[in-house]
């Protein structure tokens, strides 16, 4: 109970402002219920007046039923549509939040779980806590109008009461066991669609990949083996639910056919007659529904209370830590930073950097090279705080990352990096991410720097272009040079180019190496390459090797200083 209170309070959050229309809602049903309550009264009264031949009785009776009908029929009507105006609304404020809060979880937590777990939260999860009011209002509503029944019988005839209530107790304890057990069976069941949804996630972002290595049956095999994995655990839940069920409903008809036993008895011993044995027979039904609504009511509040705690892990952050950011804001950022005995690993085992030190003045072009796996992309990875220190410390102009706020380092420094994503939107939109109020001519001066603009140019719709998903539509280097004119337009202090012009041709690299050149004055650069020909002219050049700074300095002094980084320099020359 404790569990489900904090849980309604969270979701209350997204559907107070409608709070109107909720009370609406319920002051409708409470009418229903009135409805629900009179009906079988003025049913009776029909069959009655049939016996005794009263026509205008019957024509009287019959519009009174017509105009509760239609009254009830109305009201539905309007309490669905407020159902979905409330459902609609608190849906769309729950999955913003939801989205929010998953855009600030750490990379590290990101790594550890699959695309599929958020999908999953954030489609079905979302949508059932989003459901639970007007869901549970509806019930309660039936609920309320059972509680009417109950009080109806009790006044016409107490030994049909207590029949009645020991049956629905029965019933509510084979309701609230079928409950219990479909709800066990559905935690399995969400974790099985968890892995499908990032299983077919990956496959469709992979589709050219898993063509070129021709590995389709291996992809249909794990695919078939994962949906019958969730259909197997779908189908034991629903079957459960369902052997419950027809229990239930057998349950029911030996609860009538006991019950009109008992009226029989008490007409025959003339304790009932024959119009008040057919109301209460009429009203009972609707009690018998009685254990049916609470078993719903039970099934849909353990629902809840699932979806709620699955998508509460990632809000409050229990299972899913989120990314931590200072308070001290860098108003005037110059562009100097600095790794003080930086040690850094991703898996807490094998270390990446070990004691990393190094400065860089603001202005400066400063270049990192090594051989594969030798942190070059983790610097920036940590410099950018996609990623925490192990131990040590990174400063941006004499502070550390750790104490300034998020925009402070996000909105100053800029990632161009070697395989950008590039979103299934059009162009301008693309480039709309980093600057929403965008001008057509900053637009299009970026894009010129960036040497995209004239093959934007080519495109039938121009920068109108829908890209497809991951930049499907564009070559690599078309994809790069897009990410560059992002890196533009953003216009921070500190850019990092990490591999950022390798697929470019070689008339393409160096108009795009003119244009960095052409940013030295006003904007701290890092580049990583691997073509250390693109590189030469940087006015420092640190040479890492396992996760530690070998030699650093200039090109010309570390031809002359570096055997190392010579041999590297020479083998490029050979390629070339």
């Amino acid at each position: 109970m404790k569990d489900l209170k904090a849980n309604l309070s969270f979701a209350w959050k997204y559907a107070k402002s409608q709070k109107l229309k909720l009370l609406l809602f319920i002051i409708l049903n409470i009418i229903v219920t009135l409805i629900g309550v009179i009906s079988p009264i003025v049913s009776a009264k029909i069959i009655v007046e049939l016996t005794n031949n009263n026509i205008l009785q019957i024509i009287y009776l019959s519009i009174i039923i017509l105009i509760l009908d239609v009254l009830e029929n109305m009201i539905i009507y309007f309490t669905k549509k407020i159902s979905h105006l409330v459902h609609r609304y608190t849906l769309k404020e729950a999955m913003i939040d939801l989205g929010e809060n998953i855009l600030e979880i750490n990379n590290e937590c990101l790594d550890k779980n699959g695309s599929g777990v958020f999908i999953q939260r954030m489609n079905t999860d979302i949508n059932k806590i989003t459901e639970v009011f007007s869901r549970i209002l509806d019930l309660l509503a039936e609920l309320v109008t059972n509680i009417g029944v109950f009080i109806a019988i009790f006044i016409v005839n107490k030994i049909v009461f207590v029949y009645v209530v020991v049956m629905s107790l029965i019933r509510y304890i084979i309701e609230r066991n079928r409950a219990n057990v479909r709800n066990e069976k559905d935690k399995e069941l969400r974790k099985s669609r968890e892995k499908i949804s990032g299983f077919i996630s990956e496959m469709i972002r992979g589709i050219r990949d898993i063509k070129l290595l021709n590995s389709q049956k291996s992809f249909i095999k794990e695919l078939k083996e994962i949906i019958d994995d969730v259909y197997d655990k779908g189908y034991k839940m629903e079957n459960i639910s369902d052997q419950y069920r027809i229990f239930s409903w057998n349950m029911n008809s030996l609860i009538e056919f006991i019950l009109i036993i008992i009226l029989c008895y008490l007409m025959y011993k003339n304790k009932l007659v024959g119009a008040t044995a057919l109301i209460l027979y009429n009203y009972s039904k609707r009690a018998h529904s009685m254990s049916l609504v609470v078993g719903d009511l039970l099934e849909s509040l353990k629902d809840f209370n699932l979806s709620c705690n699955r998508v509460r892990d990632i809000i409050d952050g229990k299972n899913f830590e989120k990314e931590h950011f200072g308070n001290t804001r860098l108003k005037d950022i110059k562009g100097n930073f600095e790794f003080k005995n930086v040690y850094f690993s991703y898996n807490k085992e094998k270390p990446v950097l070990k004691d990393l030190n190094f400065k860089i003045k603001n202005n400066e072009t400063i270049a990192i090279v090594g051989k594969s796996g030798s942190g070059k992309s983790t610097i920036f990875n940590l410099i950018t705080k996609m990623y925490d220190v192990d131990m040590g410390s990174i400063l941006i102009d004499g502070i550390n990352v750790n104490d300034l706020d998020k925009n402070s380092i996000r909105e100053n420094i800029s990632v161009i990096r070697q395989d950008p994503y590039i979103f299934n939107m059009s162009i301008r939109d693309n480039l709309r991410l980093v600057k929403s109020n965008l001008k057509e001519e900053e637009m299009i001066n970026a894009c010129k720097i960036a040497c995209f603009h004239d093959f934007v140019m080519t495109l039938k719709d121009g920068y109108d272009t829908i890209i497809g998903e991951g930049g499907v539509n564009l070559s690599g280097g078309e994809k790069q040079r897009l990410a560059i004119a992002r890196g533009i337009i953003k216009n921070t202090k500190i850019i990092l180019f990490d591999e950022a012009t390798s697929a470019l041709d070689n008339i393409t690299q160096a108009k795009i190496q003119n244009a960095i050149n052409n940013m030295k004055e006003d904007h701290t650069i890092l580049i990583i390459a691997h073509r250390l020909s693109t590189i030469i002219n940087s006015d420092k050049i640190l040479f890492l090797n396992d996760g530690k700074i070998e030699s650093q300095g200039t090109h010309d002094e570390l031809m002359k200083n570096s055997i190392a980084y010579k041999e590297l320099y020479e083998r490029e020359l050979k390629k070339d």
